[in-house]
Order: C-alpha cells, then sequence, then structure tokens
C-alpha cells in the first residue's frame, strides 16, 4: 500500500496533468485492517456506538463484510452524529462524529488523495498538512513581513465555510485530477450522508462536517483552487508591488506593499467568493496597515491569526520586529474550560486533579510558548492557580486552604513553569514559494 501511494505521488508530481483513472481498489482489507490499527482507542463513538475495541473483537469479518459490501456498491456511510463544543464566548462550533466503518474507509480514502494533492498544493498552505501546522505557518508569516516589503495586511475570515462548501463545485475540482468514478462517488457518498442532531435527520445538500477524516482534505482541496492558485495566478500578476498570502485551512492573511493593491484584492475577493458559494464575514474581514515601513508613519494596528493577536514592536537594536501575544479571546476560553474541568473534577483524587492539569499546562505551553508571549503564559498560569485555589476550597463544605497552606500545597504538587518552547526564528519556513 506504501509503496502504490508512493508511486502515485511521484507520478502527480511528475505529470501536473495527469488524471488517475484507477485509484479506489487501494481500498481493501489489508488497508482497512491497518486504519484500524491507526484509530485512537478513547475516541467519542458516532452514531453506530462502536468503538475500537468492539469492532476488534471479530475485526476480519467486519473488514471482510464491509469490503463486501463496497465491491457489490450496497456501502452507505451513516450519518454523522453532530455535537457542540465551546469556540468563543457563547458561540459553539459543530463537530462531526463518524460511525467506525465510515472511520476507516475516510482514512484510508484520505491517504489516497493526499498522495495526489499533496504534489498540487501550494506552500502557502499550512493547515492540516502532513509535515506542517500552526508554527510553521506563523514562521512564514513572519518571515514574510519582517522581510519583504510589506505596508498592509488583509485579514481574510470565510463566513461558516465548512458548512457552505458547495458540493458540485468541489466534485468538479476533484475530477480534475480523479478520474476514477469509484473514488468520486465515495466521495459524494460522504458528502450526502446527513447529519443527526438532537434525534433529527438532517440532509447535508452542502458543506463538510468538521470532525470528519477526510474533511480537512476536502477543504483544502476546494481553497487550493478558489483562493491559492487565483491569488498566484491572477493577484500576484497584476500586483506591481509585494503580494502574499498565507493560509492556515479556512484562516488567511494576506500581506500587500500598496494600499490600493490590498484594497483591489479586498473587493475582488467578494465576489470571487460568490462565484463558489462562500461570503466573506465583512465584520471580521479588515485592512490594516502593518509592516516595517508603515511603524514610523501610519501607526500599525493589530491582527489575529492562529490564536495569537500580531503587533508591530521593535528588537533590542531598535528594528521593526513582528511581536505575538495570545488573543484575548483564546486566553479567555482556555480560562473558561480550565474553570469547567476544575469544577467538574474537583473531588477527585487530588493526585489526580494535578497531574492532569499538569498535562493540560504542559499542551498549553507547547502551543502558545512562543517567542515574545513570556508574559502571557505566565499570566495564564497565575490564574489557573487562582481556579485551583477557589475550587479545591469547594470540595466539601469546609474551607481547605488559606493562601500560606496553599502556596505548601503547591511546593508539594508544583504547577508546571512556563517556557518558550517554539523559538519562531529557529523554525525552518519552505521559501521555495512563497504565494
Amino acid at each position: 500500500m506504501q509503496t502504490k501511494l508512493e508511486r502515485i505521488a511521484e507520478i502527480a508530481k511528475e505529470s501536473p496533468e495527469e488524471r488517475f483513472t484507477s485509484l479506489v481498489h487501494l481500498i481493501n482489507e489489508e488497508s482497512l485492517i491497518k486504519a484500524h490499527r491507526m484509530m485512537k482507542v478513547k475516541k467519542a463513538p458516532g452514531i453506530d456506538r462502536v468503538t475500537k475495541d468492539r469492532y476488534q473483537e471479530n475485526l476480519k469479518e467486519n473488514v471482510k463484510d464491509l469490503m463486501a459490501r463496497m465491491k457489490r456498491n450496497a456501502y452507505r456511510p451513516q450519518p454523522v452524529l453532530r455535537k457542540y463544543i465551546p469556540k468563543t464566548g457563547t458561540k459553539t462550533r459543530p463537530l462531526g462524529l463518524l460511525a467506525y466503518e465510515d472511520k476507516l474507509v475516510q482514512l484510508v480514502l484520505k491517504e489516497i488523495l493526499e498522495a495526489v494533492y499533496e504534489q498540487d498544493f501550494l506552500n502557502c498552505s499550512y493547515g492540516f498538512r502532513p509535515d506542517l501546522g500552526c508554527h510553521k505557518a506563523l514562521k512564514a508569516l513572519n518571515y514574510i513581513i519582517e522581510n519583504k516589503k510589506i505596508n498592509y495586511i488583509v485579514d481574510v475570515d470565510i463566513k461558516g465555510f465548512f458548512e457552505h462548501l458547495d458540493h458540485k463545485r468541489l466534485t468538479e475540482f476533484l475530477s480534475i485530477r480523479i478520474a476514477d468514478p469509484g473514488v468520486n462517488r465515495l466521495v459524494v457518498k460522504f458528502l450526502k450522508a446527513g447529519v443527526m442532531e438532537e434525534g433529527r435527520f438532517l440532509p447535508t445538500s452542502e458543506g463538510t462536517p468538521q470532525g470528519g477524516i477526510i474533511s480537512p482534505l476536502l477543504a483544502n482541496i476546494y481553497l487550493h483552487y478558489v483562493l491559492d492558485l487565483w491569488f498566484k495566478e491572477t493577484v500576484r500578476k497584476r500586483c506591481r508591488g509585494s503580494a502574499y498570502l498565507i493560509r492556515y485551512a479556512d484562516d488567511a492573511i494576506s500581506c500587500f506593499q500598496y494600499p490600493e493593491e490590498a484594497r483591489r484584492f479586498y473587493q475582488d475577493l467578494i465576489e470571487r467568493l460568490k462565484e463558489f458559494n462562500l461570503e466573506l464575514a465583512e465584520d471580521k474581514s479588515k485592512i490594516i496597515p502593518f509592516g516595517k515601513d508603515s511603524i514610523d508613519g501610519v501607526k500599525p494596528q493589530t491582527f489575529d491569526f492562529l490564536g495569537f493577536t500580531h503587533y508591530a514592536g521593535k528588537s533590542k537594536k531598535g528594528k521593526f520586529r513582528v511581536k505575538r501575544k495570545t488573543s484575548r479571546k483564546k486566553f479567555t476560553v482556555s480560562l473558561k474550560r480550565c474553570k469547567e474541568w476544575l469544577k467538574f473534577n474537583r473531588n477527585t483524587k487530588i493526585k489526580i486533579i494535578m497531574q492532569k492539569l499538569t498535562v493540560k499546562l504542559l499542551g498549553y505551553y507547547r502551543y502558545y510558548g512562543i517567542t515574545d508571549n513570556t508574559k502571557a503564559l505566565v499570566g495564564f498560569k497565575t490564574e489557573v492557580g487562582k481556579l485551583l485555589f477557589k475550587w479545591m476550597n469547594r470540595r466539601s463544605q469546609k474551607r481547605s486552604f488559606d493562601w500560606n497552606k496553599f502556596n505548601l500545597f503547591l511546593k508539594r504538587y508544583p504547577l508546571p513553569i512556563p517556557k518558550i518552547t517554539v523559538h519562531i526564528y529557529d523554525l525552518s519556513p519552505n521559501l521555495s514559494y512563497l504565494c
């Protein structure tokens, strides 16, 4: 399987116009069993309530039955179970939970499509791709603003992208590279599987569920043609000054040298998105002055990207620098989640509470522990300490701690010390082509 995927990737890279006609046969018993082994044990089940352990009990028989249904075209993905998770403030984000067999098929299908499209995706796309991620996107953005002639930023926010992705357009984009009717039919089945929410079945005429294994890849394929290629082949070529794009899934930042070119891009983007059944969230999207040449003229504003507020600062030598701190929204949401967790688990054994809280804090530091963000990390640890003091004192009607006793408690169970784990200037961005 791996050798075949590597060969597909080679062909896709060598022949950008190649259309693949025979791929669906790679979804077989061997690849499905491999996908099963890759699944995490404690994942929430979908509408079928089947877990990995349960499926494992009769693995070979289950996989044989699944393959038999796929061969006679009787396989039908089950509706996605929709749950809601906190986003920012009172807002929530819909999350789709797949049935177990659908997870297996989607994982194998994702690997097949990824082998093709990873050769096509541009270097400006960082979201949900192998060996890329948020920190590399931030590094690339930092490099562009500090080293290129950038004076204006266009903060792009697409309104409800995952809910409004156009199925017809997506299948047209897929057909550019994929000519295997079995693969295309399978993708359509997943898109049309529907959603089960609070016991009600909701048909899906548009969009792709967040939480689906294949959804991020389909989103990248869609925006590759809608935004990335358009920016490279149309927007950038008509600009007389510098113009760059950094995209992470449906979040994007565009950088321009001249204000008129930033404004033209903003207006053209509204029309471009409408053409593909999408809408720019104009209340969240904006053009702001930002760059090394504007720091002494128009005062640079701030913008948020990937959970960080970016602001203009200076280095120790007095030169312009982009600095980052945890955005206020993300800081508040993270604290709220910590509060709810401590409240719910306050009567658990203290040793277990502190072990799990340590893991949560270390995870937080790994993401937000980026150059220039020490102050925000220390502030977060301080606020978590206050929450811990509050909820440890609510384990019973009797007050457990005063501050002196609590400090002694923290000596025995210390909270991990914040530290910078991501050095923005040590990362190596892919600079062979910055879209």
